[in-house]
């Protein structure tokens, strides 16, 4: 790994290099999350950006919020385009064609969970077997935020989205979220984290590693969606610490496939209920005929959290 250029103190007062005068929901935590990315270095970056909430509202044409180099590219390829600007980097690197070779240069991929879980994820998987080095952020609001609100395979299971709506004959959203971070880890992937905004440092700490690490790196970053996930646009920051205190959301890492730190513990670990009484998408859950799934997910959240404990004692 290369040496981490700022400390959490420099990364507070940096300039930003996302602005802020973006499209973006009133308290879409995607603003949050590529902020921090972009300020907690001072590498180059290359940035590609699948199609999606963060792109269409960030780059409404001639207007731009990104003071970085970056790529708009179709909906299912952000890795492509990522890893693709690696290799030719490489490429000008090796022919003595860079004006400053010194100066470090990182690329990075967003992309949603629609765009990453589902019609980009052969591409990602691509990406990652051939070991390019870039970092691959999904900002997970669980669902097509973009298009309507239709279900993703992130989508959690009893959610009602525009495609899976509860109602009499349904109870909303029937298949479980797919573990993406697994799935990197699986590829072989040197780095692989969880994070989410409102626990910053831990946050910030890992997309540090993430652009230390060589080759390919994939972090998920829950992002709360208001519009979609139905809570008032102030409650975001509060919606996140719901997620992450009762471990629907469980904050760690995977270095090497193997080796998993678990990087955030709750003092007081609180119901699986109370994080979805929170959000009006799962409001139909609270129905006396729908009562069984609220505790069917506490049970496969805290199977899950045990076998992050289990694992992580293991991998020591």
């Amino acid at each position: 790994m290369s040496k981490i250029i700022k400390n959490l103190k420099q990364f507070s007062t940096s300039n930003d290099r996302l602005e802020g005068a973006h499209l973006l929901c009133p308290g879409c935590a995607h603003s949050i999350i590529v902020r921090e990315l972009l300020n907690c270095t001072d590498d180059n970056l290359v940035i590609a950006n699948a199609t999606g909430c963060l792109e269409v509202s960030t780059a409404v044409y001639p207007h731009t919020s990104w003071d970085s180099s970056w790529i708009h590219i179709g909906f299912e390829n952000a890795a492509t385009a990522a890893s693709g600007a690696e290799a030719m980097y490489k490429a000008l690197k090796r022919k003595g064609r860079l004006k400053d070779p010194s100066k470090p240069v990182k690329f990075v991929a967003f992309g949603g969970d629609g765009a990453t879980y589902d019609i980009g994820f052969q591409f990602l998987s691509g990406a990652v077997e051939r070991g390019h080095d870039f970092t691959y952020i999904c900002l997970d609001n669980e669902v097509y935020a973009n298009t309507g609100g239709q279900r993703s395979s992130s989508t959690p299971i009893g959610a009602s989205t525009m495609t899976t709506p509860a109602g009499r004959v349904s109870y909303g959203n029937k298949v479980m979220k797919k573990d993406m971070v697994a799935i990197m880890a699986a590829h072989g992937a040197p780095y692989v984290a969880q994070v989410a905004p409102n626990k910053w440092k831990d946050m910030v700490k890992k997309f540090q590693t993430a652009l230390a690490t060589e080759g390919p790196v994939y972090i998920n970053a829950m992002s709360a969606c208001t519009t979609e996930w139905k809570f008032a646009s102030h409650q975001t920051i509060d919606i996140s610490d719901l997620a992450t205190d009762s471990l629907v959301f469980p904050l760690y890492e995977i270095i090497d496939g193997h080796k998993l730190n678990i990087t955030y513990r709750p003092k007081n670990k609180i119901p699986v209920r109370d994080y979805l009484a929170a959000q009006g998408r799962f409001k139909h859950l609270f129905k006396k005929e729908n009562e069984y799934l609220i505790d069917e997910m506490q049970k496969a959240v805290d199977k899950k959290w045990e076998y992050l404990q289990r694992r992580e004692e293991a991998s020591v």
